[in-house]
């Protein structure tokens, strides 16, 4: 009997044991889970954190991009509404004959002085003007061609005519220079 008490007291040894095993199986299985859980979370969490990282320093370029455009062009309409001004001058000097020049010195002179602090102020502002002359080749992207016409001694796509002068902006077209381009077929 004791020989069967003791097997007895070994069979219930290696269930505690085996069951102890099994908990202790069990909670490690849970803390595995627990711990694949929380490395998700944190992956998530870190992914989420380096996407708003990224578009916190893309606005922040958007924003210095926009500062930067806004301070060399915020200024662009006032620019070209200026421009008139700038033709007028033009033409009341390109109008004036030597003897209106002789008589009326002083006011020309005063037109002078204007028309070029005016152009003193569009360079210091970043506008530059597109001056073409005759016999230059036409360029669509900073000429505006009013008209074509057949002209002796030229080649198609020749400047033969400048109406008005263009305007820059930086890097941007304010006013394209208005032209007459020659239509000559090439001979």
């Amino acid at each position: 009997m004791a020989e069967a008490n003791k097997d007895f007291l070994d069979d219930i040894e290696d269930t505690l044991d085996d069951m102890a095993e099994q908990d202790l199986q069990d909670e490690l299985n849970a803390d595995l889970d627990e711990l694949e859980t929380l490395r998700a979370e944190r992956d998530e969490f870190r992914d989420r954190f380096m996407r708003a990282l990224a578009d916190a320093e893309n606005a922040r370029k958007r924003g210095e991009r926009d500062r930067r455009e806004a301070e060399q062009y915020g200024g662009s309409k006032l620019s070209r509404d200026v421009l008139p001004v700038y033709d007028n001058l033009k033409r009341a000097l390109d109008a004036a004959t030597d003897e209106q020049r002789e008589v009326a010195k002083a006011l020309i002179e005063g037109v002078e002085l204007t028309m070029r602090e005016l152009l003193h102020v569009f360079h210091k502002h970043g506008i530059e003007r597109v001056a073409p002359e005759i016999g230059d080749k036409f360029d669509p992207q900073i000429h505006q061609a009013m008209f074509e016409a057949p002209v002796p001694d030229t080649k198609a796509g020749d400047i033969i005519q400048v109406m008005t002068e263009g305007f820059m902006l930086h890097d941007r077209l304010l006013r394209p220079a208005q032209v007459g381009v020659s239509s000559t077929p090439g001979s």
